[in-house]
């Protein structure tokens, strides 16, 4: 359970880049096939950066549209912290790129990689700061530029990704406003190698590569429980959770999730089949459509999800 000041989502943002790739567009250069593809995963279309867009361009977009959101100025933020996998450098940070182009003086900076769960575990890293006192307001980026990783002739990954940023504003809360609840994060690090970016043998740069099928069965093994356990700590049963906000990887883990929790899928906002697997931006990106078009109601509890690679897994709890 969190403790201390209470925090809550002051603002949100994304931006999602203009190119689109859609599965009739990898008929033309895969052996597969839209119907193939959607039956598998629920994905019909993904974005992907231009040429001259890199990961701090697509997380600045996003971070700015969230200050907006907010209504606060680059240079009341505190700390800005950007969820990645797909960084422009290894170093310096990417976070620390976008705190130069908000001209966000007063913050300090730094990069999280842990997979399709990093913006869920920046989030909980920043409600901690802030509950603690050390930080007063914190810009959370997820941001992904996956074109250049991918390996375009393997049609069990390249088909699942794309590009995208999101991004909140995490502030001390007012009475009456919402505020986060509990966090959790975990991981089974022995199973760490099911999906990696590495450099290979004869490649110049490093790759993405995911053993499909067992991270299918991971997750459906680990995360109901992981999340029932979690609602159970929290004092909260999943049918009282007003609406969940899940990273979004396979419409076929969603179902099978609900069904299990017992939870109508109306209670979730889907938009994989237009944006495919944005990794950390995902969950961003979720939450800014969730609050854009008022799926989030005030006072009621909201769950947030996540799992990647790691493996990771992560929730949260929040009440609007």
């Amino acid at each position: 359970m969190i403790s201390g000041y209470p925090v809550r989502i002051a603002g949100t943002g994304r931006y999602i880049p203009e190119k689109v790739m859609t599965n009739f567009d990898f008929e033309k250069i895969l052996d597969t096939s839209d119907e193939w593809i959607v039956t598998r995963t629920g994905i019909r279309k993904r974005h992907f950066a231009a040429e001259d867009e890199k990961c701090s361009d697509l997380a600045y977009k996003a971070g700015l549209a969230a200050l907006e959101d907010a209504g606060i100025a680059a240079s009341e933020l505190d700390l800005i912290i950007v969820a990645t996998d797909t960084p422009d450098t290894v170093c310096p940070c990417t976070a620390s790129k976008v705190q130069g182009m908000l001209g966000a003086a007063n913050a300090g900076t730094y990069d999280v990689l842990a997979g399709c769960t990093g913006s869920l575990t920046a989030m909980t890293t920043a409600i901690g700061g802030i509950a603690s006192g050390i930080w007063k307001n914190v810009l959370v980026i997820g941001s992904e530029d996956f074109a250049g990783v991918l390996d375009w002739t393997d049609r069990s990954s390249c088909i699942l990704f794309g590009d995208g940023a999101g991004a909140a504003v995490l502030s001390r809360s007012e009475e009456g406003k919402g505020h986060f609840i509990a966090a959790e994060l975990k991981a089974d690090g022995a199973k760490h190698a099911l999906i990696t970016i590495d450099k290979e043998e004869g490649r110049e740069d490093p790759v993405l590569r995911m053993h499909g099928a067992e991270v299918f069965k991971f997750v459906n093994v680990h995360l109901p429980p992981f999340i029932k356990n979690f609602c159970e700590e929290s004092g909260v049963e999943p049918s009282e959770i007003g609406f969940w906000v899940l990273h979004q990887a396979n419409t076929r883990i969603i179902d099978s999730l609900f069904k299990r929790l017992g939870v109508p899928t109306e209670r979730t906002l889907m938009n994989l089949e237009n944006y495919g697997n944005t990794s950390a931006a995902s969950l961003m990106v979720t939450l800014d459509e969730a609050m854009e078009s008022g799926c989030i109601k005030s006072g009621e509890k909201v769950l947030f999800m996540a799992f990647g690679a790691g493996m990771t897994l992560g929730a949260m709890l929040y009440e609007a």
